[in-house]
């Protein structure tokens, strides 16, 4: 893992680096600059780290990271931890939620699919899947904001919390209303993965030798989904649940601009078209370190789920 996220730490600078974007020039404007003294051009220049060299950039950042400080967000002046918790807060619910809810319908999908194969359910759920995934995430998020916030109006058009409201005011139910579309676009998204390769494994248990024994020895379809299939599609479904992290995490930037949720993709966005290097490489490294910090769940919990890993495991 420690690998893992310095190999992401190089490779987001680099990319930065080699971004040509100027940050005075994005972030002070092309007037205000022709209007300053090379003076103050030059004390910009030092703060935004322009025409230092990348290597000795990076090992700073990378030296000051081992003892806990990320850095200030050259945008928000704010250190980068305060920056990322705050906008983490803001989108954890909403991540959470769309991850819960899209692994739950994908692992129901998928077995009904396995189980009801070459039927009419089989055919609906696979055209379906298909279709999501085909889909766009922003498109499929401009469709339901048009549905429900600007056709229906039931729903919020965007943010948060409502426009204007006193912070003292806004109650949770507030938070999760807004929070509805945002999730629900996330959960489509996310079903279509985990429900068709739900669907193979299923299929591969339902058409093995003890499958075929177990009807032989007159157990129904049922019985037979239930405790051989759902059994053996435990591990599969695990290892796509925890693996999906990434796609919400990176489906969350496209829908937080949507709706203009102000969570942890919106600031990635901002820091990415605003030059700010260290709030950028902040929210990669942490982010990276959610998804690894997932993947290491997963092969945590093959032991609690299969008695043959944890027994292997213990034997070594």
């Amino acid at each position: 893992m420690a690998f893992l996220m310095l190999g992401v730490s190089i490779l987001t600078f680099a990319l930065m680096t080699a971004s040509p974007l100027d940050p005075l020039q994005t972030n002070v404007g092309q007037v205000a600059l022709g209007s300053m003294s090379q003076e103050q051009v030059a004390k910009l220049e030092a703060y935004w780290g322009v025409g230092t060299p990348p290597v000795e950039r990076y090992l700073g950042w990378l030296g000051d990271v081992l003892h806990g400080d990320f850095g200030t967000s050259l945008l928000y002046r704010q250190p980068v931890l305060e920056v990322v918790g705050q906008r983490l807060a803001g989108s954890l619910w909403l991540l959470l939620f769309a991850w819960i809810i899209s692994g739950i319908l994908g692992l129901a999908l998928g077995v009904t699919a396995g189980a009801t194969r070459g039927r009419l359910p089989d055919r609906l759920i696979r055209g379906y899947c298909l279709l999501i995934s085909s889909t766009p995430t922003f498109w499929l998020a401009l469709l339901l904001l048009l549905i429900f916030s600007v056709w229906l109006g039931v729903l919020p058009i965007g943010l948060s919390v409502p426009i204007g409201a006193d912070a003292a005011s806004i109650t949770l139910a507030d938070r999760l209303q807004h929070a509805i579309l945002p999730a629900l676009t996330l959960s489509i998204t996310g079903v279509a993965n985990i429900a068709l390769h739900t669907r193979e494994k299923m299929v591969d248990v339902l058409n093995s030798d003890y499958a075929l024994f177990a009807r032989a020895r007159g157990e129904s379809e049922l019985r037979i989904v239930l405790r051989h299939g759902l059994r053996n599609v435990a591990l599969p479904a695990i290892t796509l649940q925890f693996a999906s992290i990434s796609e919400i995490i990176g489906g969350s930037v496209v829908v937080e601009q949507v709706f203009t949720y102000p969570g942890l993709g919106q600031a990635a966005v901002t820091a990415g078209l605003g030059s700010d290097m260290p709030l950028l490489l902040g929210i990669t490294v942490i982010t990276a370190a959610i998804v690894f910090g997932g993947n290491l769940a997963a092969d945590l919990l093959y032991g609690v789920v299969d008695p043959k890993i944890r027994r292997g495991a213990a034997s070594k």
